[in-house]
Order: C-alpha cells, then structure tokens, then sequence
C-alpha cells in the first residue's frame, strides 16, 4: 500500500491553549516528516473552544470550531479525541463519553488520569480503545514508552524523579543566589514558570501525580495517588539549602518509588542527593527521570518538564502509535499501564513512617558543650546512627550555632522519637530541621 494510502487519522481535540496550539501546530508544520514516519495523514478536524472568534483567527478555515465539547467526542467521524483541557471534572465525563463511543483518547492530564485513572483505563479495557498520556508525565522525555516498551524485558527496582519543573527551577534560584524560598517563588511566578496559585507544584501534588503513573507502568500496580505521602518545599530554608552544599549535597524535590520486600514505596519530598549526582545537575526548571531495574542497570533520562511544543512532541508520538496501530487487534497493543490488564496486582505500600532513609538534621544550639553529647545520646537511645556531625556558624544569631548531623538510613519512626527528645531541651532553639537523604546508587 503506498504512503497516505489510508484514510488520515481524524482528531477531534478538546481545548486550544498552550498545549492545544502547540499540538497543532507542530502537526502543521511537521506534516510530511510525521506522514513519513507513520504512513499516514493526521488530520485536527474538529476542535472546541470557549472563544471561538479568538480560535478562528489561530486555525485553518478547513478546521471545524464548535463551543461545545461534547460535539466533538460524540461526532461520528472522530477516530481520536485529543484532550488538553486540564482538570478532573468536566474533562473526566468528556474523555468517558468518548470512550463509550469507541474512540482513542490522548491526554497530557495527569491530574485526571491520577485521580480517575482507574476507572478510565477500565472503561478503555472494556470498549478495546487506547488511552495514552505520554504528555502528562515529564513533557518531552519518552518516559513512560521507556517503561512500557524500552524496559519491558525488566525488573524494576526503583524510580527516582525530579518531575516538576516550577520547584527545581525554585530550589535552583535557592541554591545559586542563596535567596529564600518565597523570592525563589515570586521570580519563578515573575518568568512563567509558577501559576499565580502554586499551590500543587510548590506542595509536591504535581509531582505526586506524575509518580503515581509512573509507579503503575513499573510495577505493575493500580493508580493509587491517594497512597502517595507528598510534602512539597514551602517549608525549606535558604540557611539548609546554602548548608546542604558546603557539605557536598544538593536538594531537589524527589518522586520516588520502590519496590521492596514488603511491598512499594511511593513518596514526594526535598531530598538531598551527593552534588556530584546525575540529578543534582538538573538544573533550572528541566527534568530528569532515573530508573534502576534488573538487566539493563541504571537508566536516566533528561529532557524540559514543560512547554507548548515540547507538550505536543508527546501528544503527537501518542498520536503517531495509534496510527501506526490501526489495525491491530486489542490484544497486541501495548498495555495503557505497561502490564496486561488481568496481571495488575496491587502491592502494599509502606506508611511513611516505616520507610528507611538517610537524614539531614540541623538543630539551632544555644550551648554548646553541654547539648552535643545529648543529641548524640538521644539519637544513639533510639538507634539512629551518626555518620557525620558538622558545627557550623548560624547565619542570622551569633549566639548560636548550627548543629548539623547526617544520618545513617533509619525508619522515621524511630526519627521522630527521638527529635521529640531533642526539641525538649532547652538549649535547642525551635525545631530540628529534617530533609532525607538518597543515594541512589
């Protein structure tokens, strides 16, 4: 059969913002190359908007523009039903009734597929239909088809993620400028790189969305978001990021997943990684996914976690499998979460308190002699074991020092006991700071 001979893909796509445009333009612009490749045309057919004046003047006149949804996932002619909209309401029922009907679906949302994803793949298992989501997971890093189709023939051990451009580029500024998590923030929100509400990037909602879909596609595991234990970094100092480095460390806000004996691990919180580390030198607002399975070994991969274009290469490679799938039974197509429906097997996953990690701990001193053999005895009653102690001049008191103690892995259990012992004391000004530590070797 000659190249274009198949009919063109149909797209019906649900929003025309910056992801929507970025799509259809790439789409344009690349036609031919992406024809190429696939050996077949896409073509966006139908797109809804609420301004339909404004999307007039940014598409071809050959593009149907309608005001309503749900026009769009219940046309006939539609084969795929690009959704860009965001959020887990509205898009939820859309991206449901188009399933209902039979058609694809590509989505960058992992909001939706996060919160929703369980009932959605079911839906998409039950009509035969592909619900793909590269886009919603580290934007332009392949990431998920490295999961579902590169490392297929592994086990997966661990996943290690900086996946949330807006607090890399802030713990960054952080780092380099030694200014304070809330100026960090106002210059990120100044360049575009925060919403004017940061509230799910800054608090690590963002990140724990995106482990949650990549947890699924390594371990063969359901969606479960609600089982992921995420703290963001509003609560960091400048004084512990400036303190981290001086001591060989960087920190970055980490999405984690493991696999271990008793189950998984599935976490979001500022991690202190070694400064000579493959990911404390992903700097600004770019992203890098680490992955450690079985035969192929440590795996990383680097690329931008946001942006118009960089959104729509993930939309149209997802586009591009399911034209080259047409065809294909259901059967033979590539599971939605990597692993074949009927060998989905939930795992448990640990309360926070039974994991194991390494610890960053500084506490504010006011005596000296008389308080390090004490926090040295506290921890050593509660079986945490010292692998460093730093004294370190506080930057905003002169009459205190910075007690810095680095941990060896230990549960946060035993932590927490015995930091309420050390925030007992009266030489100890306010509370100990605490910050995990990984090696991930």
């Amino acid at each position: 059969m000659p190249l274009h001979a198949l009919a063109p893909l149909r797209i019906g796509m649900l929003g025309l913002g910056t992801v929507g445009m970025g799509t259809y333009t790439v789409l344009q612009r690349n036609a031919e190359v992406i024809a190429a490749r696939t050996g077949r045309r896409m073509e966006i057919a139908m797109v809804a908007v609420r301004n339909l004046a404004r999307a007039a003047r940014l598409v071809d006149e050959d593009v149907e523009l309608v005001d309503d949804p749900f026009l769009v996932v219940n046309h006939p002619d539609i084969d795929v039903v690009v959704e860009v909209i965001g959020g887990t309401t509205i898009a939820r029922d859309l991206v449901l009734r188009a399933i209902a009907n039979g058609k694809h679906v590509v989505t960058a949302n992992k909001a939706l597929l996060a919160v929703h994803g369980s009932e959605i793949f079911a839906a998409a298992q039950a009509q035969r239909v592909v619900v793909a989501y590269e886009g919603a997971v580290a934007v332009s890093i392949p990431i998920i088809k490295a999961l579902r189709e590169g490392l297929t023939a592994n086990r997966i051990e661990w996943i290690a993620g900086i996946i949330n451009g807006t607090t890399n580029y802030i713990l960054s500024e952080m780092k380099d400028k030694g200014v304070s998590f809330a100026a960090a923030l106002a210059d990120a929100q100044r360049l575009g790189y925060a919403e004017a509400d940061p509230a799910f990037d800054v608090e690590g909602v963002d990140a724990a969305h995106k482990l949650t879909l990549l947890a699924s596609n390594a371990f063969g595991v359901p969606i479960q978001f609600d089982k992921v234990h995420v703290e963001g970094i509003t609560q960091l100092d400048a004084v512990d990021v400036a303190f981290a480095e001086r001591l060989g460390y960087r920190v970055k806000l980490l999405g984690i997943a493991k696999r271990n004996a008793q189950g998984l691990e599935l976490r979001v919180h500022p991690t202190l990684v070694a400064a000579d580390h493959l990911l404390a030198q992903v700097h600004g607002s770019m992203n890098a996914v680490m992955v450690k399975s079985d035969a192929a070994g440590v795996t990383m991969y680097y690329g931008a976690g946001a942006g118009s274009e960089q959104t729509a290469s993930a939309v149209i490679a997802d586009l591009v499998d399911l034209a080259r799938s047409t065809g294909v039974v259901h059967r033979h197509r590539v599971p939605s979460l990597a692993f074949q429906h009927h060998a989905i097997v939930e795992l448990p996953v640990a309360a926070i308190d039974d994991v194991q990690t390494a610890y960053y701990l500084r506490l504010d001193v006011a005596s000296l002699s008389r308080t390090l053999p004490k926090i040295l005895g506290h921890l050593a009653e509660a079986g945490v074991r010292v692998q460093q102690l730093e004294v370190l001049e506080h930057p905003d008191d002169a009459q205190l020092n910075a007690v810095v103690v680095l941990t060896d892995r230990t549960q946060q259990r035993l932590l927490r006991m015995a930091i309420a012992e050390l925030e007992a004391l009266p030489t100890i000004m306010g509370f100990v700071k605490t910050i995990r530590m990984e090696r991930l070797g």
